[in-house]
């Protein structure tokens, strides 16, 4: 046989954990995703939302909880150590960096998995240790590369820090109010991030699809709204946090439901406003906007429960937004790009009516499936999540792009 026709060796395997370690994308947007198909599924098939360790802090507070700081953490860790590196021209943090902020991350999810009231003082302390680790390392590209378009995430995280310590020193003290105003603070910050992470991921995103050549960028929004949707979310934490009155309280909370409906309106660019690609962010804008309103509309009075908007924003705009960014992220860090794979748009489906079997009940439209509540809401969530985890863990574990990179 001549050399021409002879097989070339295999390659040898890289273990898995090599794999893992390279980015932060290819670690933390698995871990994202298990936490958040695995942990709601197992409270509600154990009892409800009941926990085994669970005393003085209420079962629904750790959930609150677990699903802001847990599943949406990894998501935040993994998307901030992936883009940050490429926005900054440095190198990525690989190997022990990310298996030690994955570490801390997944000693507070153990114990939230539990609720296990009396290793509280220890998951707060592992969940503000990375946190703390986040903003340092931002931080400190900053400096290095002097560089001020990391500021808005370093504040972000900063809020972040001062939400967490609020939850977790009201779990501490059995302070259930104090708890839950921590957790959903949690859950506000978050939003600004995804008012951020939109307008960061919009644009690109978006000509990408406009003109896949790359040659012309046709579309080109407003600066002055780019961050319009994340200050007005701090506008309105900052309404929480000084304490105004309910009418102005919801007020805020109106407009900045409205700054994520401005975001929709930017979205659309023509019938390509329906390619997956760009409706996903619309959908994700939509109804973080829209539970904004409905917070601020209770707020006001409106025959409306405060657990309809926050179920709206938190599940809803920040689920579809989270799992908008992992897609978008976990194609372009992983050496590919657009179009989406095809079977996704069944992921974000799942997700749409997981929201809105969760809110419903709570806006009065109609009773829990089954009669059990939260079951069906939480059977689609998961099954959304790991349908995307499906479609994604070729990506995810693609080694040859590695070795292409030299690794």
């Amino acid at each position: 046989m001549s050399d021409l026709t002879r097989s070339a060796p295999a390659l040898p395997a890289l273990p898995l954990w090599r794999i893992l370690g390279d980015e932060g994308f290819r670690l933390f947007f698995p871990l994202c995703v298990l936490h958040g198909a695995l942990w709601p599924f197992l409270w509600v098939a154990i009892d409800g939302l009941a926990m085994p360790l669970s005393g003085r802090v209420a079962p629904g507070i750790w959930h609150a909880h677990e699903m802001i700081v847990g599943c949406y953490g990894a998501a935040l860790i993994g998307f901030l150590t992936t883009a940050v590196p490429e926005w900054t021209d440095t190198e990525p943090l690989r190997g022990r960096p990310l298996y030690a902020l994955a570490a801390f991350w997944g000693v507070g999810r153990c114990v939230g998995l539990l609720g296990w009231d009396a290793a509280i003082g220890l998951a707060a302390l592992a969940d503000l240790a990375w946190m703390a680790a986040l903003l340092a390392y931002i931080a400190g590209l900053s400096l290095r590369r002097r560089t001020d378009r990391l500021l808005a995430f370093m504040l972000w995280i900063a809020l972040l820090i001062a939400a967490e310590m609020a939850a977790r020193w009201g779990m501490l003290r059995g302070n259930a109010d104090l708890a839950a105003t921590g957790a959903y603070a949690a859950g506000f910050v978050f939003l600004g991030f995804l008012g951020i992470a939109l307008a960061r991921v919009t644009v690109p995103v978006t000509n990408l699809v406009l003109d896949p050549s790359e040659e012309t960028s046709p579309f080109r929004p407003h600066p002055g709204r780019l961050n319009l949707s994340a200050g007005l979310v701090f506008v309105a934490l900052a309404g929480e946090a000084f304490g105004l009155s309910d009418a102005v309280r919801g007020y805020l909370w109106i407009a900045a439901g409205a700054g994520f409906l401005d975001r929709v309106a930017e979205n659309f660019v023509g019938r390509r406003f329906f390619r997956l690609e760009i409706l996903g962010l619309a959908l994700s804008a939509g109804f973080a906007g829209v539970g904004l309103m409905l917070i601020g509309a209770s707020l006001l009075d409106a025959p409306i429960g405060p657990t309809a908007g926050l179920h709206m924003a938190l599940m809803g705009g920040l689920g579809i937004g989270v799992l908008q960014v992992l897609s978008v992220a976990g194609l372009i860090h992983a050496g590919h790009s657009l179009p989406f794979p095809r079977g996704l748009r069944f992921a974000f489906l799942l997700i749409i009516l997981a929201v809105l079997l969760r809110a419903g009940p709570d806006l009065g439209l109609f009773d829990h499936p089954f009669g059990a509540p939260y079951l069906a809401s939480s059977l689609l969530w998961s099954a959304g999540l790991l349908v995307w985890l499906r479609l994604y863990r070729g990506y995810i574990g693609d080694a040859e792009h590695l070795r292409a990179r030299g690794c």
